[in-house]
């Protein structure tokens, strides 16, 4: 496909758009309840990198920045175990009362 110019634009416009879905798809698992939310965001970054340079050398910046991250957390496995535990403990406690007290339905009902 890179042979011709228009086979180059095509797969750099299709690279563009998988990775733009996976994109998009971790930032919808921000706001909807569930885990998972940074692998998708992740992988579409790797996706581009395959093709554009910018892509590149973010995910080789999110890659340091989680070699550095990993360390820190090695560093205080406790600490770095009560955080996370607290904070999944956090979530499940705001996804119960948001199902509790309807308020997906609310904001919904308030736009449709």
């Amino acid at each position: 496909m890179r042979r011709t110019r228009g086979g180059t634009w095509v797969l750099r416009a299709g690279v563009f758009v998988l990775g733009a879905l996976f994109v998009v798809l971790g930032g919808v698992l921000i706001v909807l309840p569930g885990p998972l939310t940074i692998p998708p965001v992740l992988l579409g970054l790797y996706i581009w990198s395959t093709e554009f340079a910018w892509a590149e050398r973010l995910r080789d910046r999110a890659a340091e920045q989680g070699q550095v991250a990993w360390q820190l957390a090695k560093r205080k496995p406790v600490h770095t175990s009560l955080v996370t535990g607290g904070g999944l403990l956090l979530a499940v406690f705001l996804v119960a009362g948001a199902r509790r007290f309807g308020v997906v339905d609310r904001v919904l009902g308030t736009f449709g």
